[in-house]
């Protein structure tokens, strides 16, 4: 009989468009997983595969550039966030997806964090891109989103690589996921502090404010020039995620263990980083070539 393969893809903003690269590999050896999981970019990743559009989405996130990144960005500082994110999923809309989860091929699952519970919440129905909305809601940059009388944010606050939603789902083989698991090996050296970092989206988000308030937004965002440079507020916000996710999964996986484990070295790409694609798809999909025997042996 054969094993229902499930796929828990985790969290990690730009990160995240290495699962386009583990479903291609999975693909060329003929496995088309029976269950997909997801929190944040991951289960933007999985409702594309679900609803059949993963190359429109591979196409979109390859084609990004700072510019059309700009363009997507819509700021509104009351929003409890930095950007409402109403023109990124308009963009995403226009794409192709699956209006309903029930009308998707597969059991799907998003996972979304509840931020006055303090608890994660599984969307299994209802509208795709309100659950994909609602999962990617990186606390400080995008608003929360209001669903069904609570106010969600990321899932990766809660569950970042998330096995025991594909568990749930009914999955007896499962293939997690994690786009953050190196960021904390050894380095040689300390990261450079002392010159300017343009990696965590200070520009695209300085174009799309009131020219008026530029100047005062860009003072209190941007790295201090110091002798020895101080980590500007989005920085500091993106790395303060990371660890914050990092504790997190060490924790759940330890309780809830995959079948097979695939770990990222995306140490050189940030959240923010969207426009990094190319090099996040090629790492997704040596890291799966890489577990391949592993999986194989168990199917």
């Amino acid at each position: 009989m054969k094993l229902k393969v499930g796929l828990a893809l985790g969290s990690g903003g730009a990160r995240g468009w290495c699962h386009i690269g583990v479903l291609h590999a999975l693909a060329e050896e003929g496995i088309r997983p029976d269950i997909l999981c997801g929190t944040s970019m991951g289960s933007l990743v999985a409702a594309a595969e679900a609803s059949g559009i993963l190359d429109k989405l591979e196409a979109f996130a390859r084609g990004l550039r700072q510019l059309t990144i700009a363009r997507m960005i819509d700021i509104d500082v009351n929003s409890g966030g930095l950007i409402m994110g109403n023109a990124i999923m308009q963009q995403l809309h226009e794409l192709g997806f699956k209006d309903t989860i029930a009308a998707l091929d597969r059991p799907y699952m998003a996972v979304a964090t509840d931020l006055y519970a303090g608890r994660e919440v599984w969307m299994r129905d209802g509208d795709l891109l309100d659950a994909v909305r609602a999962s990617i809601g990186i606390p400080g940059i995008f608003a929360p989103v209001f669903h069904n009388g609570s106010w969600l944010l990321d899932g990766g606050m809660s569950n970042p690589v998330p096995v025991s939603a594909a568990r749930a789902l009914g999955a007896e083989i499962i293939i997690a996921v994690d786009p953050n698991s190196k960021l904390y090996m050894p380095r040689h050296g300390a990261p450079d502090l002392t010159t300017d970092s343009n990696g965590f989206g200070l520009d695209m988000l300085l174009q799309n404010m009131p020219a008026a308030v530029q100047p005062a937004l860009k003072s209190y965002l941007e790295p201090k020039k110091t002798r020895r440079r101080t980590p500007g507020y989005l920085e500091v916000l993106s790395t303060s995620i990371d660890v914050m996710t990092d504790q997190i999964r060490r924790s759940r996986l330890a309780g809830e263990p995959p079948n097979v484990m695939v770990e990222l070295d995306l140490r050189d790409v940030t959240v923010l980083e969207f426009s990094k694609a190319d090099l996040a798809i090629s790492r997704g999909y040596a890291a799966m070539k890489a577990k391949m025997p592993l999986l194989l042996a168990q199917l």
